[in-house]
């Protein structure tokens, strides 16, 4: 390579590697299928110019902490020397090289996560799995890619101009995969690329790399049959490194962080309404999902990007909600909250395990799958079979879900594009398969069927037919004087000028702040005031009867 020799017994690049190395391209993306050593050829892109340029900053990124562990954190570990850096800080992640210049591994979970990079310079920045950032991301970090010092000073690229540089590593898919694919390998601004007079496909260099560029792997038979036993799109995907295999991405407004929140950090009060969606499975896995529906008065104190405990309103906070500081602008919000997916099991199986995930919450419906209710496999149909043992265990019997792919893909990107569902991360299933749903090629509107694709199933019976219960989607006839047209929008719990309702086991200021139609201060007050004086005629002790003598 000619640019470390020290390094040389330690990193000998393979020619497509070298190829990478040696580009000089402003932003480089390496790789395509699985296995032609990505990873291993970003990390020593960031060391070798860390060890060029003395007391410069790189930066190597992926989405996720355990991904960055058990890949670019793993690697350095084995590979690099002790020998060759002056010290490595645990808590921290950062390297620091004998010539004083640092690496520095990170990881960028939520969009927001970038702005802890703000203010600092890197020489180089390497993002392993690229398609798992969002183009924000991307576009954010390229402004930190900079680096103090102009000119080598010493050696034989003494005089030259240091030029600071970006690159990826990916296989095609995910999240990011249509801006990815729109910069490196169709030289095309993507949607929503600021400034995009500005882009210059000189600056994006895509060095295509597969398996048999790796000479560890070409041979390995074991390795690439496995490959070839993926399902079509994955298949095409890891051992072609074919980036069409995706092309007419279903959701491509998902992102991981915005629409994503962790379990622990999401409150769910006993009262708002819960439900279960499930697509019954044997040869193909049964995919179940609890969702529940969190009151606009609460959703809209929750930041898009992620959820965090202070975002929700806590009962304290809601008696200090006045008529002037409730908002309707916001729906409620969907939040799938738990997951569990497998096959081989039968109807009374899968409804004990159901049972026993649930515990003793309170769940509305159990929505399943329209073909369960016609497929018997023995003296009762799938359905059937389901529902009483789900009824012995003091849960509800199945009713059928609302089937309209089309209608319920439409809603599903609605509710994503307006921030109105939320997945918590252990749904990884569901947060796996979303972003590799593509069209139908002879039905545009549908989604392609594909293996693996139960849980995308299971999620729309949830939303659709679970809608209604979160007061979000399509709009009834009876619904239709109340403007609520768009999907999403939630309706009050009565009209203006009707009866007040309540119901027993939910915060009282937050049923009256779902009941309070009008717009302006005064008013908004006036009818705080009156349905706070109807409440407690509602909840007023009622006297006992008298005893007749």
């Amino acid at each position: 390579m000619g640019r470390t020799p020290n390094f040389q017994e330690h990193y000998r690049p393979f020619p497509r590697q070298e190829r990478f190395h040696l580009s000089p391209a402003k932003y480089r993306l390496f790789g395509g299928a699985a296995g032609p050593g990505k990873t291993k050829a970003l990390l020593w892109e960031a060391i070798l110019q860390a060890n060029e340029v003395a007391g410069c900053d790189t930066l190597l990124l992926r989405r996720t902490y355990p991904e960055l562990e058990s890949s670019l954190l793993s690697y350095f570990r084995r590979d690099v020397p002790r020998s060759s850096y002056r010290s490595y800080n645990e808590s921290k992640h950062v390297v620091t090289w004998n010539n004083g210049s640092t690496t520095r591994f990170g990881y960028c979970r939520n969009e927001r996560d970038v702005y802890q990079y703000q203010g600092a310079e890197f020489l180089f920045i390497g993002l392993d799995e690229l398609t798992h950032f969002t183009l924000k991301q991307w576009q954010f970090l390229t402004s930190r890619n900079r680096c103090p010092v102009r000119i080598y000073s010493d050696g034989k690229n003494a005089g030259k101009k240091i030029v600071p540089c970006m690159a990826g590593a990916t296989n095609p898919g995910n999240i990011g995969h249509a801006w990815v694919k729109a910069l490196w390998v169709d030289h095309v601004p993507p949607p929503g690329f600021e400034r995009s007079d500005l882009y210059d496909p000189e600056d994006y260099e895509f060095i295509r790399a597969r398996l048999e560029d790796n000479p560890i792997y070409a041979n390995d038979a074991e390795y690439r049959k496995v490959l070839q036993s993926l399902p079509e799109h994955q298949r095409r995907a890891f051992l072609e490194g074919d980036w069409n295999v995706f092309a007419g991405q279903y959701f491509d407004v998902f992102d991981f962080g915005r629409h994503t929140a962790r379990p622990e950090d999401i409150r769910l009060e006993a009262w708002w309404p819960r439900w279960i969606s499930v697509d019954w499975g044997f040869q193909h896995p049964s995919a179940v999902y609890w969702h529940c529906a969190v009151p606009g008065t609460v959703a809209q104190a929750f930041r898009p990007e992620g959820f965090s405990s202070s975002s929700m309103q806590s009962a304290s906070e809601r008696k200090k909600l006045t008529p002037e500081g409730v908002s309707f602008s916001n729906p409620p919000r969907i939040i799938t909250y738990r997951e569990f997916v497998q096959n081989g099991l039968s109807p009374r199986m899968l409804a004990q395990a159901i049972a026993e995930r649930s515990g003793r919450e309170a769940l509305s419906e159990v929505f399943l799958s329209p073909d369960a209710f016609a497929h018997r496999t023995s003296e009762a149909s799938i359905a059937e079979q389901l529902g009483d043992v789900l009824v012995a265990n003091g849960l509800p019997r199945p009713t059928p879900a609302d089937d309209d792919r089309i209608g319920g893909w439409q809603f599903m990107y609605q509710m994503l594009e307006s921030d109105a569902w939320v997945i918590t991360d252990n749904c990884a299933k569901l947060i796996d398969c979303l972003p590799l749903l593509v069209r139908d090629d002879r039905r545009i509107e549908d989604i392609r069927k594909v293996d693996g694709d139960d849980p995308a199933d299971a999620a729309r019976y949830g939303l659709v037919s679970g809608g209604r219960l979160a007061g979000v989607g399509a709009t009834s006839p009876a619904q239709a004087g109340f403007g609520w047209s768009r999907a999403g929008q939630p309706p009050p719990l009565n009209r203006a000028g009707s009866a007040a309702q309540f119901v027993t086991g939910m915060p009282l200021d937050e049923q009256i702040a779902r009941q309070v139609s009008a717009t302006d201060a005064s008013s908004r007050a006036i009818h705080f005031q009156r349905l706070e004086a109807e409440a407690k005629k509602f909840f007023r002790p009622k006297p006992l009867p008298r005893r007749r003598w």
